[in-house]
């Protein structure tokens, strides 16, 4: 059995040289090949709103979703850094709640969760840290505040935004994060704060300067309806899967499946044939 990343890791390959390698996940298959392909980090991202769940927003992403995909993903990486979003309005109204809720998903199997936000979240991630559990901040572009932000914009692109955005990341730093996610920076910013901090960052959407860079995996193997420019596609696993789908559906309406192979052979029961039309023994026949 390989040996398990831990948040610790995260600092010893950012020392290395070594940029972290981070990726979305949100089922046991997509866990499990995420983990064989050797990225350092896996998150559970509530992006799984949009991706898997067909919701317009990360919204309306409940603890209950959070927490089963949570499950399902941990089933299938023995290797990487499991991740998990802790989904609106579940740490920002009660810290009692935030704790709890954290716990939840490292119950589920993350060894860590993020949070988005900065001095007004540094109570969560103080209560958090104390309880034990890892945590990972998110600076920038934060999709739980997308209203407040006026929609999914750059940020820090003038100079006292950026600056603001400065002092945050050094506060959720100073707090204790094992690593800051940077979405939608400007890349000499997303660089400036990655030369301040003494902890990891890791970039979407905010240039080569991050110590590591993640993406969302159905953007990465194209089955989002939709990818962004801070997005890359490495495969077209959409028009794979339709292809795949339309020949099979073919083969069905001519007959061509299922053949003789894929068919049993109706011996069971103790070695009695099933005879068309008897049912099934000790059943009565409809």
């Amino acid at each position: 059995m390989p040996k398990r990343m831990t948040v610790l890791d995260l600092s010893r390959l950012r020392a290395a040289g070594r940029p972290i390698v981070a990726v979305t996940a949100y089922t046991t298959p997509e866990g499990r090949c995420c983990d064989e392909a050797g990225v350092d980090l896996v998150l559970v991202g509530d992006s799984l709103g949009r991706a898997v769940l067909g919701l317009p927003d990360e919204l309306r992403v409940t603890m209950a979703d959070m927490e089963r995909h949570t499950a399902a993903v941990a089933r299938g990486v023995h290797r990487a850094l499991l991740v998990a979003d802790l989904p609106f309005l579940s740490y920002q109204v009660d810290l009692g709640q935030a704790v709890r809720n954290a716990g939840r998903l490292i119950r589920a199997g993350a060894a860590a969760v993020k949070l988005e936000g900065g001095m007004a979240q540094l109570p969560a991630i103080e209560r958090i840290l104390a309880a034990g559990i890892p945590v990972i901040g998110h600076l920038g572009f934060t999709p739980q505040s997308v209203h407040l932000l006026g929609g999914a914009r750059v940020q820090g692109r003038v100079r006292k935004d950026a600056d603001r955005l400065l002092v945050e990341a050094r506060a959720i730093a100073a707090a204790g994060v094992s690593a800051v996610v940077l979405e939608m920076v400007p890349a000499a910013l997303a660089a400036e704060v990655t030369r301040v901090l003494d902890v990891p960052t890791i970039g979407i959407g905010a240039g080569p300067g991050c110590a590591g860079q993640i993406l969302v995996l159905y953007d990465l193997i194209g089955l989002s309806a939709r990818v962004p420019r801070l997005a890359r596609t490495y495969a077209d696993l959409g028009a794979a899967m339709a292809t795949a789908v339309a020949a099979y559906a073919g083969d069905v309406r001519t007959g061509a499946f299922p053949t003789a192979e894929q068919s049993h052979d109706g011996r069971g029961w103790g070695g009695t044939a099933v005879v068309e039309g008897a049912g099934v023994p000790g059943e009565d026949v409809p």
